[in-house]
């Protein structure tokens, strides 16, 4: 089976600062490669729900969408600390079902739906993935891979992407920026060579940096012409894949 390419798009939870426009921009450049992308909704946040441009814009594209959490609350249970920890990255089963059940009927109330989680920060807590599990969700995104549930299998496959920014200034701050897109390139080239699973997540944060979008860009043409079929999370095959316990 040859490698498959899976590009989302996250954190586009309103249409300010030019973001939008440059995600529509990113869009048709994939979509002039054949490559479809997988949006990851996020149905509330402490400014409101998604902007009416941008739901028409997903909704426009008629690609495929996961749940990507709730609000991104820091560590709701204040479990593990506070800070960068992503919103389902602690929580226990009982608790991690009722964000779920919250965050399911906000998407809804969006006229969205998905049967697809993706984790925030790609952090899952063991009690996450039962809940998810629970729901009747299909799968569910984590950083180390999908868990798909119809098939009981979990397909290893590391998510890439641009991690948090580190505080550093000036030419360090230059060079690390460079080391983060020479890395995405190489480990995305690597796992296309393996015939495994190329997941590059790409969010709104990065869109305001054009190196790092000419980055991606550049990935996925190197990807493509190592023979990788892309698709999206929904049409996700299982094979080949690791069991679970």
């Amino acid at each position: 089976m040859p490698a498959r390419l899976l590009v989302s798009l996250s954190g586009l939870t309103d249409a300010r600062e030019g973001v939008l426009e440059v995600a529509r921009t990113l869009a048709a450049d994939l979509d002039a490669r054949g490559v479809p992308l997988t949006h990851l909704v996020q149905p509330a946040s402490p400014n409101g729900p998604p902007s009416a441009e941008l739901l028409e814009w997903v909704q426009g594209r008629g690609e495929a969408i996961a749940l990507h959490g709730y609000d991104h609350t820091a560590d709701p249970a204040l479990r593990g600390g506070v800070g960068r920890k992503g919103e389902f990255s602690a929580l226990p089963r009982h608790e991690a079902g009722l964000r779920l059940t919250a965050a399911r009927r906000a998407l809804t109330g969006l006229g969205l739906a998905t049967d697809v989680f993706a984790a925030p920060r790609w952090l899952a807590s063991p009690g996450t993935v039962e809940a998810v599990r629970e729901q009747g969700f299909r799968m569910c995104l984590d950083e180390q891979g999908v868990h798909l549930f119809d098939d009981d299998v979990v397909l290893r496959a590391r998510a890439l992407g641009f991690r948090l920014d580190a505080a550093v200034d000036g030419e360090a701050r230059k060079r690390a920026e460079s080391w983060r897109r020479r890395l995405l390139h190489t480990e995305a080239v690597r796992v296309a060579r393996r015939a495994g699973a190329v997941r590059i997540g790409v969010r709104a944060k990065d869109l305001r940096r054009p190196g790092r979008v000419t980055a991606v860009l550049t990935t996925v043409d190197a990807v493509l012409a190592e023979g990788a079929w892309p698709t999206t999370y929904a049409d996700l095959p299982a094979a080949p894949h690791t069991r679970t316990a």
